[in-house]
């Protein structure tokens, strides 16, 4: 278990945002049939950016998930995995290897290119987690590829007075700083676990698209409940300066925010770059073996 960290200073929200949009994810499958729940897909690229995706995952039934995700490729973005349950083994052509296990989460930054794999450690039990995208300027698009693992107890944790237990993955919470920081998209990504009959308040830049993803329970935000399963996106106030989050039962929720680029976004399958040219490029240079 990690140490809990004690909040480094008291955090005030004057007016919260409130919610513009709840969507419900459609279930799919990716990899070799692995079956997930697409929250967050290309209709939504241009309204949170810098995110270009989130799945959701979890089954009890190997057969939902045993085929894992073999090799495939990425140019263009960074893939943040973040496994609440099981076991999963990533392999890719950089050179690089890791398990992500109960708890960790897994930071590729895909850069100019890289084929890797994501299979499962595991025979039966619960397998668990979320992935999400997150887009790369265009300057760094093609910048080498980088991967890290951090396992569950290299992520920072707090309680706040009310009990709300808070990992931060990304960003900062409550003075305390994520695993990691990204100085373009300054990502902040938090997994909330509310007591019943708790708040939690989050400063967010108000410039920064931000929404939440609940996949326990139920919160209330701004008087608009979000129910298990649903994301709701939040609207931009230059007045709002953060968002206040209620439970009145136990829940869990995603927190998610960013630094919009405001630059194009084309995207084909595992490629997202700026231009259709530079993908015709990434999928020429994939079928030519000069991807990684």
């Amino acid at each position: 278990m990690n140490a809990l960290l004690k909040p480094a200073n008291a955090v005030k929200v004057s007016r919260s945002r409130e919610v513009e949009q709840v969507i419900v994810g459609h279930p799919t499958s990716d990899g070799a049939g692995v079956k997930l729940t697409r929250v967050l897909g290309q209709s939504l690229h241009q309204r949170l950016d810098p995110f270009l995706m989130l799945d959701a995952f979890g089954s009890d039934s190997p057969n939902d998930y045993i085929a894992g995700f073999p090799d495939h490729p990425h140019r263009g973005f960074e893939t943040v995995t973040y496994l609440i349950a099981g076991r999963m083994r990533h392999r890719d052509s950089a050179g690089h290897e890791g398990l992500l296990q109960n708890g960790g989460v897994q930071w590729m930054t895909a850069g100019r290119g890289v084929i890797h794999s994501e299979m499962p450690e595991q025979e039966e039990g619960v397998m668990e987690g979320f992935q999400l995208w997150l887009n790369l300027p265009a300057r760094d698009k093609m910048t080498a590829p980088w991967y890290r693992d951090f396992q569950s107890q290299e992520i920072p944790e707090l309680v706040t007075d009310e009990g709300v237990n808070v990992r931060v993955i990304a960003g900062a919470s409550h003075g305390v700083e994520g695993a990691i920081q990204k100085p373009v998209t300054e990502p902040l990504y938090l997994d909330l676990h509310l007591p019943a009959g708790s708040s939690f308040v989050q400063n967010i830049d108000p410039t920064h698209n931000a929404f939440v993803y609940v996949y326990r329970g139920e919160v209330t935000i701004s008087g608009q409940a979000v129910s298990k399963q649903q994301m709701a996106i939040f609207t931009h106030s230059p007045n709002a300066d953060g968002v206040v989050i209620e439970a009145a039962n136990t829940s869990r929720v995603l927190l998610i925010a960013g630094r919009p680029l405001r630059e194009p976004i084309v995207q084909q399958g595992p490629f997202v770059m700026n231009t259709q040219q530079e993908i015709v490029q990434a999928i020429n240079d994939y079928r030519s073996g000069r991807l990684a």
